[in-house]
């Protein structure tokens, strides 16, 4: 499977995620903000970080970018996108993906392991996933606080476009089981069509039980499968 990675300045989980694709035998190439054309991708992620340094807005002038009109492009003809952490601000500001993402509640920069639930995985990214499989994965972030309009979030839970919710180890899903104030604990949401996934935790982080753990397998055997 052919797999792209969208490289910005301020990027900094691009390799991360080359790596994990990699290990996992994608067939991955790295794609400079800059460029205008897209290779031939199964499967296009945009990565964590601080896109041009988070001025402005988080993602606001990533989402302008000339490689994004491809990908948006691409995903209006059915390629999977996968947008992590700043990817997934990315996602909101390019109307990709419905919401906003606002400051933790805590106002303070986050970066520690949290565990989510699996809430849906009748999807291409979940799919090798069990449902309410609990799953440990790791977030570092100042703005990933999201919400979204009310009747949004009822067309979200009613078309099961919610992929992860934060929990604690047993499952329970509550105010102080969420790291950043979210909306109902949403850690992951999906487009209508399935095929974007916007997501806060890394997955890439957890690839290696060498130096994390193997829970974000699942997600990237779930894009081959």
């Amino acid at each position: 499977m052919n797999s792209s990675v969208i490289v910005f300045p301020g990027s900094n989980c691009d390799r991360d995620v080359a790596t994990a694709l990699t290990k996992l035998q994608f067939k991955n190439k790295m794609v400079w903000h800059k460029d205008t054309d897209l290779p031939k991708s199964d499967l296009i992620v945009i990565p964590g970080g601080f896109s041009y340094g988070d001025y402005l807005r988080s993602g606001a002038i990533a989402a302008k970018s000339n490689i994004l009109k491809e990908v948006i492009k691409a995903a209006k003809s059915g390629c999977l996108i996968l947008g992590i952490c700043n990817g997934f601000q990315i996602l909101i500001e390019t109307g990709l993906l419905q919401g906003a993402l606002l400051r933790n509640k805590n106002l303070k920069f986050i970066s520690k392991d949290v565990h989510c639930k699996v809430i849906n995985n009748n999807n291409n990214f979940c799919k090798n996933y069990k449902k309410e499989n609990i799953i440990n994965l790791n977030i570092a972030h100042n703005e990933r606080n999201y919400f979204t309009k009310d009747d949004h979030l009822k067309e979200l839970e009613d078309k099961e476009l919610i992929a992860f919710k934060y929990c604690d180890q047993n499952g329970l899903i509550n105010e102080n089981t969420n790291p950043n104030g979210s909306l109902n604990n949403i850690a992951g949401i999906l487009n209508n069509k399935k095929n974007i996934l916007g997501m806060m935790p890394h997955p890439e982080r957890m690839i290696d039980n060498l130096v994390s753990n193997s829970d974000g397998i699942e997600l990237f055997t779930s894009i081959l499968n």
